[in-house]
């Protein structure tokens, strides 16, 4: 794929698809900024070129119609604070005011969109919406990761009709960081996989195993994997349908000579709850009816040895429950054994890249992708549609 530094955009009109999906409180007030952040040195660049620049974005689920609480109103203000530079606001992303406004910029001139998902088109991909999008421009620049695995107008769509197309710095630094830790490790290579359901990471898995040396396994989709080992997990949560296909995965890690690693020792409570009563015990030993919250403390020290001799780490979904302090300590052990190795780190956005922000380690990771899903998508083995559609 282009990158946006391979094409001439002095004074052209620049279309650039961020991701400014971002949380704000019950008054409309941003709580986090961080992905606005993320694309500053991408629009810095395109000022340092007097390009005149559209920026574009979707914002929660509108539901393709109008709802001013998922406005982009909020970000455009902030987005001018840390420039420190105005940016014009379009109350709408297509229309004949639209063009007006972008017509009438002057080269160095910012012009923020209103929500795409305002408008159907976006998530159905129109050709007619996506025609309309790319008619503001004489350049598309996708610079938004964390949506390029979805198959939408904006990432797309937009492509088919744009005069030329390129990726923006952050999709390049994610697919790069992507393919530096995966596909082209310095090895060991050490994959730390948690969350709630194989299902979810069942192609991650099977697609991992043919590049890790090892394969760390934790939170509730562990269960599943020591049921499919005939271990009773008593009450806790199993996936009963995938118990065959996990055993198949534990058998093809042994003749891959994969080390794939399980809990031995587990935090258990008698219910999902944050005051419930806990114990620690070995894996085959959880009390009649109580579940699996977390990794126990023996396989945290385990996890965290294996972690300490790789050269290359991915981790993607927490060992536990981490958002409940009392199941938070694997999840707490895990993150800071990464953060304290000097191999190349890189941590799954979502609910990772909150854990490892909870943990206080993520500004000692080598990186902390933008975008859960489609930083999974890309651990499936598939490519990004956002990206196939650049080259």
């Amino acid at each position: 794929m282009k990158s946006v530094k391979d094409l001439d955009v002095t004074s052209k009109r620049v279309f650039v698809r961020v991701d400014y999906n971002v949380p704000v409180d019950d008054n409309l007030n941003i709580t986090d900024d961080n992905r606005i952040k993320a694309s500053l040195d991408l629009i810095y660049y395109l000022l340092e070129q007097n390009a005149k620049i559209i920026i574009a974005s979707h914002m929660g689920r509108p539901n393709g119609k109008r709802d001013l609480k998922f406005s982009l109103a909020p970000v455009c203000e902030r987005l001018s604070q840390l420039l420190k530079k105005r940016v014009l606001f379009a109350d709408d992303c297509v229309g004949d005011n639209v063009k007006k406004m972008v017509g009438q910029l002057d080269d160095g001139q910012i012009l923020m969109l209103e929500n795409l998902r305002f408008h159907d088109g976006e998530k159905k991909n129109d050709d007619r919406f996506s025609k309309e999008l790319a008619g503001l421009c004489d350049v598309y620049v996708n610079n938004a990761f964390a949506v390029s695995h979805r198959d939408q107008a904006s990432v797309t769509g937009i492509p088919r009709f744009a005069p030329e197309s390129a990726a923006g710095f952050l999709l390049e630094k994610e697919v790069r960081s992507y393919y530096d830790s995966v596909e082209n490790p310095e090895k060991p290579l050490v994959a730390i996989i948690g969350g709630a359901k194989v299902s979810s990471k069942l192609a991650a898995l099977e697609n991992m195993l043919k590049f890790v040396d090892k394969l760390i396994i934790g939170g509730a989709m562990a269960n599943t994997f020591l049921k499919s080992q005939g271990i009773d997990t008593q009450g806790s949560m199993i996936e009963e349908a995938l118990l065959q296909t996990a055993s198949g995965i534990v058998k093809k890690a042994k003749e891959k000579k994969v080390d794939f690693m399980l809990p031995l020792d587990l935090v258990c409570a008698e219910k999902f709850d944050k005051d419930a009563r806990v114990k620690e015990v070995l894996a085959d030993q959880i009390p009649d009816q109580w579940m699996a919250l977390d990794i126990g403390p023996k396989t945290a020290l385990k996890y965290a040895r294996a972690i300490a001799d790789a050269k290359t780490i991915v981790w993607n979904g927490p060992m536990g429950v981490f958002e409940m302090e009392k199941f938070m300590e694997g999840t707490r052990v895990v993150a800071k054994a990464i953060a304290a190795s000097s191999a190349f780190s890189i941590v799954g956005g979502g609910d990772t890249g909150l854990a490892a922000k909870k943990c206080n380690v993520a500004g000692k990771v080598s990186y902390v992708s933008t975008g859960g899903g489609a930083f999974l998508h890309l651990m499936e083995g598939r490519k990004l549609p956002g990206v196939v559609a650049l080259e």
